[in-house]
């Protein structure tokens, strides 16, 4: 399809560990936002004993009413999705046309303007400073929604690459100026957020869109799961487009599982947040100082973004390139362990080392 971008992410990139001769085994990935204490030990289990002979449940019925007993609202408000970027294409094919216009605020996640180029609607873009650590104005986000004759909002929160938050204030202020279009309210990463407020409470409200993955949370990238949360009108638009059996049957039952596993969940958030104090501590100390981030992942200023990368690729660490993000002198880092972040300090301060070297 001519004019549709590819788009990055982070992760590795197995063709080049390849070419490079470095054994994917060996890599630690700080580059992919996920939690790094992998799934409930519930979700192990139950893989060995999923039905792979039948279809799975194209309605998702079970999950969806564990999510919903979990989240307060309905089954009608809950669509399942082959991961959150499976619906963030969904919504853009089902709400979206040629000519419309949809506003999108930069630096984000690059699946928005793809899933806008596959639709046919063009971009109106908010592009966000590091003068001001990237902190979202709001105000200046409704005056542009109130200019344009938007048809939808992409608000990624918090933010990915950047990790800020917007508050439900501002929030309400960008939701209230969006009467005539949707909002899409991407929530992949809000579960490492301390102190989130309750969204789905406003799905009711008519034109919100909240978006979330279970894969990041409880660490199941590979079986690729996220849900959309809508007032039933929007779920039943949306499901007249979604594929049959999007959601495989494994990825169903541990979601399921997942739900039920809280505690899980709240000790790898305690561990991350351990991690993440260590490395930005440790960083400011090498004169790396991480941009503020509500999130658990963050910004940090190096220079040439694709030379600190393949520096530390070669000493088996993988930390992500913002180039595609507009960001050419900076990585995102999202922490590990603790031991393994202590691994990658060793090896920032190596890379540093040697660019001192060769500048002498």
């Amino acid at each position: 399809m001519k004019g549709v971008t590819i788009c990055q992410h982070g992760g590795v990139d197995y063709a080049e560990v390849e070419m490079l001769g470095i054994d994917s085994a060996e890599i630690l990935d700080f580059s992919a936002n996920l939690n790094p204490f992998g799934p409930p030990p519930g979700v192990m289990r139950a893989m060995c004993e999923v039905d792979i002979a039948h279809y799975p449940d194209s309605e998702g019925h079970h999950l969806r009413r564990a999510l919903a007993q979990k989240l307060a609202v309905r089954t009608e408000n809950i669509l399942l999705g082959n991961g959150s970027t499976e619906l963030i294409r969904l919504a853009a094919l089902a709400y979206f046309g040629k000519g419309d216009q949809v506003l999108i605020i930069e630096p984000t996640f690059g699946e928005y303007s793809v899933a806008c180029q596959i639709a046919g609607a063009s971009l109106v873009k908010q592009r966000l400073s590091q003068r001001n650590d990237f902190w979202l104005d709001a105000d200046e986000t409704a005056e542009l929604i109130r200019r344009h004759c938007l048809k939808g909002v992409f608000v990624c929160n918090p933010n990915n690459p950047t990790g800020r938050y917007v508050s439900r204030a501002d929030f309400e202020k960008i939701l209230s100026a969006s009467e005539d279009c949707l909002v899409i309210l991407d929530e992949a990463y809000v579960s490492f957020v301390d102190g989130a407020w309750p969204s789905p409470e406003m799905i009711e409200g008519g034109n919100l869109l909240i978006l979330r993955s279970m894969t990041k949370d409880y660490a199941m990238a590979g079986l690729r799961l996220g849900y959309g949360l809508a007032r039933a009108e929007i779920i039943t638009t949306l499901r007249r487009l979604c594929p049959p059996w999007n959601v495989n049957t494994a990825a169903q039952e541990a979601g399921v599982i997942a739900t039920n596993e809280e505690e899980h969940l709240k000790q790898c958030q305690a561990e991350l947040r351990e991690a993440k104090d260590y490395l930005v501590a440790e960083l400011s100390c090498l004169g790396l100082p991480p941009l503020p981030s509500e999130a658990n992942f963050f910004l940090v200023e190096v220079g040439n973004a694709s030379e600190f990368r393949r520096a530390l690729l070669n000493r088996r660490m993988m930390v992500r390139d913002c180039s595609s993000f507009g960001l050419p002198q900076h990585i995102r880092i999202a922490p590990r362990t603790l031991p393994e972040c202590q691994s990658l300090v060793a090896a920032i301060k190596e890379v540093k080392d040697e660019h001192h070297r060769k500048e002498q």
